[in-house]
């Protein structure tokens, strides 16, 4: 599994992470967050049934700006962002996945 050497904000509207395989990519804060992967955001399937997200309320100012990121354990990062969410963990393994749609996405390879 390939692992971020270098994790890094930029113009408060890009995320670009590079990564051990040589890959370097470029997620758009507002992509991240409205894929943020957690129940609240995505809804959860729970033996074979799906139960949606709880109705979203309107935008607070900071939805889209990084107020902090984690690393958790080996496997991912937690984003807490500066209108206090910070639910989502995103895995090393998504955000590769995500960086490949990303650059398929854009036509840059």
């Amino acid at each position: 599994m390939a692992m971020p050497t270098k994790i890094e904000l930029k113009d408060n509207k890009t995320l670009t992470i590079v990564w051990d395989n040589g890959k370097t990519y470029n997620y758009p804060l507002k992509f991240l967050r409205d894929e943020s992967p957690d129940a609240g955001n995505k809804g959860e399937t729970i033996l074979w049934k799906h139960y949606p997200p709880p109705p979203q309320g309107p935008d607070k100012p900071g939805k889209y700006e990084i107020a902090n990121i984690e690393v958790v354990g080996n496997y991912a990062i937690q984003i807490r962002w500066k209108d206090g969410y910070d639910h989502g963990i995103y895995s090393w393994d998504l955000l590769l996945k995500w960086g490949e749609l990303l650059e398929n996405e854009s036509g840059t390879k």
